[in-house]
């Protein structure tokens, strides 16, 4: 039959709904209706062809796909195409509520029960270091460092989303693995049988809202500071990188250009070292770069949005960041800032941070980084969450604010300019992808162990269901390294100078690379000069990120157009490799680029303090990597191919990350360029590595706007078969497209031969082949 819902209605299946929204994504309610609207979902129910069966243990819904079994006491079962048992409910329960805006609504809970030792993956930005979240016990309400996204999966091809955005236990013990939320009418979760890691993804952003592109810049390097004070001093900035030859495609303008925290957010120039804003804004663009800038989800009393907001009760009143109007550290509570929060979730209300925002937005202004958007609370009283929100009470869609406020942006900027969305926000709820938003990780701490847990961190987010995530690169607190209090001598310290190499190295295989902290300087020449080790190092991370841009935009192509990921979790690729599974250190970047950044000081004591004493950062150092099994591998520098299933011992150098590309792999590298849009791509180095078959698509579009979704972009596919490659027929076309270039094909040999591609499919015989173990006797990989 075809199949919408159905309700059960005897015994204990009464008030069980199973509803199939596709052959493979099931909702399961129970305990009454079936909520009506969802801050996430965005799909409706297609019809499917399910068969029922009834036996003297329950009935069986079967799609061809997916069965699904509902036994006499209500227990729900979920099982393969074949009858394998995926997952089994546990015990579940509805208990009300007896005071508050929610009296008589209820705390409803739902148990499952995994195999023993399944792992599970997802839940958000966690700081604990781990990728399973197996045995965790997590509290969910946004927060500054943790956002979180009540989406699991397990090894075994399979996730659940549990719908509900208020505060929420997540639970894993002997007795299961339980959702327990504060607020709600029903149990309410979505069952995805992906099959593999990225067939749950695609399941849930089919449910959620699929990831649209971001523009070509986003993908360079951005350069931050807490804050840059003046107009002249972000000149500066910018000027210096273009001055030393160094790639940059973002400068990034933090708090307080309004003036004062009575004029918190206000959404003008008001300070006076930034008067001359659109001159400064019209030379970014003259030194061919994009300014990003900093805007809240609050505002000071003094500002035209929090009067309007404020005459319409838009307005949340709790506490907030900054407490105090007056500069002082520690905040001077005496002199209140009258902050406040504005109420994301009514509709008026984002229309009216848009209205206002619209005057940056004519500025020029090219990317918009949000700041608080869980947001912040403090001081915090459990009566904050029962005030009225339009849309049920605080406490009942908490964990939403993110989406709504990011979404209320990017909804009016989509109608107000053709420019792409760019997002970066500090929060993030369900279905936030489909915003493009990026998410970074908060203000973490400047040491060496946080930087380990940002590897986790990503991943676990990204099994989410959202690919864009980053981290403030070197940590956002590193005043414990600066010798005297916000000095800013940290960057002249080699505890943190090795610190923030490392990080910006992993940052270079973030879908976003971004320097920021406070008391600290974070460009460059900080660091040092053209020449020694540390400045070296910063420089080789931003060109190896620069080189890899063709292979990037690609792979953005491929979240956007076939729900892929940017930093995929070892097990995404190798489930059955049982050593791979919960790796917390390494990734694929991409598909084909595994990535395994230090995370260990090899140099200095993993200390925070400040010790000027001299370092010799030129020495090399060893690190081991694991080589997941089921291919082959190529260092990404030396060529050399090695078994997979085997731990490494690489050697390094500060300038150097252990790389590596999977047998099969064909990675496009871009010329050496200023700002992403300085070179066509119309002469690329096009490195193939021989041992499985492989492909990739070479992505190009004008670069921003969303005319590609009508069409105008290009797609060149590259397949390896053998030791054939082919390169496919040209689809698709733009205004200003390439219609003829050079292929400099490359293998792990050093052996290139020319390709001279106009459109249509060409062919060409790879004679290099390397056994494990070969080595090649070139530099794979150097940037001037």
């Amino acid at each position: 039959m075809l199949m919408l819902a159905v309700t059960l209605s005897a015994g204990a299946q009464e008030g069980v709904s199973i509803q199939f929204y596709t052959p493979t994504t099931v909702r399961v309610v129970k305990g009454g209706a079936a909520p009506q609207g969802s801050f996430a979902v965005t799909a409706v129910p297609q019809e499917v062809d399910v068969r029922t069966s009834v036996t003297r243990d329950g009935t069986m819904y079967d799609s061809g796909a997916l069965k699904v079994a509902v036994a006499a006491d209500g227990t729900v079962r979920f099982f393969s195409s074949k009858g394998k048992l995926l997952l089994k409910e546990g015990a579940w329960g509805l208990e009300k509520r007896t005071e508050g805006l929610d009296k008589d609504a209820c705390i409803v809970r739902q148990a499952f029960l995994p195999e023993a030792g399944e792992p599970f993956y997802g839940l958000g930005i966690l700081q604990d270091g781990a990728l399973s979240l197996r045995g965790k016990t997590r509290y969910m309400i946004q927060g500054n460092t943790e956002d979180f996204v009540p989406v699991v999966q397990s090894v075994k091809g399979y996730g659940i989303f549990w719908d509900n955005p208020s505060p929420t236990t997540f639970r894993d013990d002997e007795a299961g693995m339980c959702f327990e939320s504060e607020v709600g009418e029903t149990v309410d979760y979505y069952f995805i049988w992906g099959g593999d890691a990225d067939g749950v993804i695609a399941g849930y952003r089919a449910l959620t809202g699929r990831v649209p592109m971001l523009p070509l810049w986003s993908y360079g390097f951005m350069q931050s500071r807490e804050r840059y004070k003046s107009s002249r001093e972000l000149l500066d900035a910018l000027r210096g990188y273009r001055e030393r030859g160094v790639p940059i495609d973002c400068i990034i303008q933090d708090w307080q250009y309004w003036g004062n925290n009575y004029q918190w957010n206000a959404m003008e120039f008001l300070n006076d070292d930034f008067r001359d804003a659109q001159a400064m804004i019209d030379e970014i663009h003259a030194l061919h770069a994009k300014l990003m800038i900093s805007i809240w989800a609050s505002f000071g009393p003094m500002t035209k949005p929090y009067r309007e907001l404020a005459a319409r009760g838009l307005l949340f009143d709790f506490s907030t960041w900054p407490q105090s109007g007056l500069p002082d550290w520690p905040p001077r509570r005496d002199y209140p800032s009258g902050v406040k929060p504005y109420n994301a979730y009514s509709q008026e209300a984002r229309d009216i941070y848009w209205k206002h925002l619209l005057r940056l937005e004519k500025m020029g202004i090219d990317a918009w980084w949000m700041d608080s958007t869980e947001p912040d609370h403090l001081d915090f009283q459990d009566s904050d969450l029962d005030v009225e929100t339009g849309s049920g009470s605080f406490r009942r869609v908490r964990n939403a604010f993110p989406l709504v406020s990011v979404e209320g942006v990017a909804e009016n900027q989509k109608k107000a300019s053709g420019r792409r969305v760019m997002v970066m926000t500090r929060s993030a709820w369900a279905g936030q992808q489909r915003t493009g938003a990026n998410t970074w990780s908060g203000d973490v701490h400047s040491s060496w162990e946080t930087l380990r847990a940002q590897v986790p961190a990503g991943l676990g987010f990204a099994m989410t269901g959202n690919p864009n995530f980053n981290t403030d690169c070197g940590g956002f607190f590193p005043d414990g390294y600066n010798r005297i209090y916000g000095d800013a001598s940290c960057a002249r310290n080699p505890l943190f100078q090795e610190l923030y190499v490392r990080w910006l190295q992993y940052g270079a295989f973030c879908p976003i690379m971004r320097s920021h902290g406070e008391s600290s300087r974070r460009e460059i020449w900080e660091f040092g000069a053209p020449g020694e080790p540390v400045y070296d190092a910063i420089a080789s991370a931003i060109r190896l990120r620069y080189a890899l841009l063709p292979y990037i935009y690609g792979t953005a192509w491929d979240v956007s157009s076939a729900d892929g990921t940017f930093q995929r979790a070892l097990v995404m690729d190798f489930a059955a490799d049982k050593a791979a599974r919960e790796l917390p250190d390494e990734f694929l970047f991409g598909r084909s680029l595994l990535v395994a950044p230090v995370l260990h000081a090899q140099y200095t004591p993993e200390e925070v303090r400040f010790d000027d004493t001299p370092v010799d950062f030129a020495a090399a150092r060893t690190t081991r990597v694991y080589l997941p099994k089921g291919t082959d591998w190529y260092d990404f520098y030396s060529g050399e191919r090695l078994k997979g299933g085997q731990t490494v011992t690489r050697t390094t150098h500060l300038d150097s990350v252990p790389l590596f590309a999977r047998a099969g792999a064909i990675i496009p590298l871009g010329p050496a360029v200023q700002y992403s849009g300085e070179k066509p791509w119309d002469d690329l180095e096009i490195r193939v590595y021989p041992g499985a078959d492989g492909s990739f698509e070479l992505y190009e579009d004008e670069g921003d706007g969303y005319r590609y979704g009508q069409g105008a972009c290009t797609v060149i596919p590259f397949r390896l078969h053998g030791r054939t490659l082919t390169v496919g027929a040209r689809s698709g076309s733009f205004p200003g497209m390439l219609r003829e270039r050079i292929f400099r094909i490359v293998t792990p040999d050093g052996a290139e031969r020319i390709l001279a591609y106009d459109g249509t499919e060409a062919s060409l015989e790879l004679y290099a082949t390397q056994t494990p173990g070969g080595h090649a006797d070139f530099d794979w990989f150097h940037q001037e």
